[in-house]
């Protein structure tokens, strides 16, 4: 099934120049193209993109606000937004782009080679969209803080800010024995079948115990669950990269920078954790 892509572009030769590179992708199916912003908004909702190649700086509307836009209605009627890589010739506004998820971001003039990346980059996206999103709305809805308490009461607000309030040592079962660990150094947890895989900066401990068990027995320490199947510590979070549909990937402070999955859901919650932390 051919990829459908559409440019945004006021410049005509650029807007050409681009149409060109992406013609030579054989599963690419090029829609017609925006010259504006208002434009591209009404080609969209025409045609229904798989991925946008949007012009940062248009007339009378941005490609910045169309991408918003774009989003906001995709929300509302419940559809899977369209990626978007992002064109411009200055690197400065890089963090907007990739505030909106975008999947690559393109300096002018553009380079064939840094096109077929790109074109990698959403062929893998739209590949794995799919499976992501079903398991994006599959995940439990997150427990606020508040929410908690109000349900157990007998549980002691998260003491993240009270090093004090901390226990220093984990007990978990490994096989037959009883493995003893410092939560500080716990890098992160997944699931592995019916046990839990334990990643320290020295070793992986398979621990006989739940997610949720874990994630219990570490309330007082600094740890979020990014996603159904992980649980990570905030302190090794080097950076965190839009990935697509709305979720990222937490890059790790390890030696082979073990990339994490944050689930849809999971995103917003964890800024606001990570500016209160």
């Amino acid at each position: 099934m051919p990829i459908k892509a559409m440019i945004a572009e006021d410049e005509h030769l650029a807007r050409e120049e681009l149409a060109y590179l992406i013609r030579q992708e054989e599963d690419v199916e090029l829609c017609p193209g925006a010259e504006d912003g208002q434009q591209l908004l009404e080609l969209y909702r025409q045609y229904r993109p798989d991925v946008i190649f949007l012009d940062i700086e248009m007339p009378k509307r941005s490609g910045i606000d169309a991408a918003r836009k774009i989003r906001e209605e995709s929300r509302d009627s419940k559809e899977t937004p369209p990626l978007f890589v992002f064109t411009t010739a200055y690197d400065e506004y890089a963090v907007q782009a990739f505030d909106l998820e975008a999947v690559d971001y393109l300096l002018k003039p553009f380079d064939p080679e840094r096109l077929h990346e790109a074109m990698a980059r959403v062929r893998k996206a739209l590949r794995l969209s799919r499976a992501m999103s079903e398991e994006s709305e599959a995940d439990p809805p997150l427990e606020k803080a508040g929410d908690r308490r109000q349900n157990d009461r007998e549980k002691p607000p998260s003491p993240f800010s009270d090093p004090k309030l901390r226990s220093s040592k984990l007990l978990v079962e490994d096989g037959e024995k009883v493995v003893v660990l410092d939560p500080k150094t716990i890098c992160y947890a997944v699931r592995v079948n019916r046990r839990v895989a334990i990643h320290t900066e020295k070793e992986v401990v398979y621990a006989k115990i739940t997610l949720q068990e874990l994630e219990e027995k570490l309330r007082n320490h600094p740890f979020y669950r990014s996603h159904r199947s992980y649980l990570v510590n905030l302190d090794y979070i080097k950076e965190i990269v839009p990935w697509f549909n709305g979720a990222c990937n937490l890059i790790l402070k390890t030696k082979e920078d073990t990339k994490i999955p944050v689930s849809r859901s999971a995103v917003k919650p964890l800024f606001e954790l990570l500016r209160q932390y």
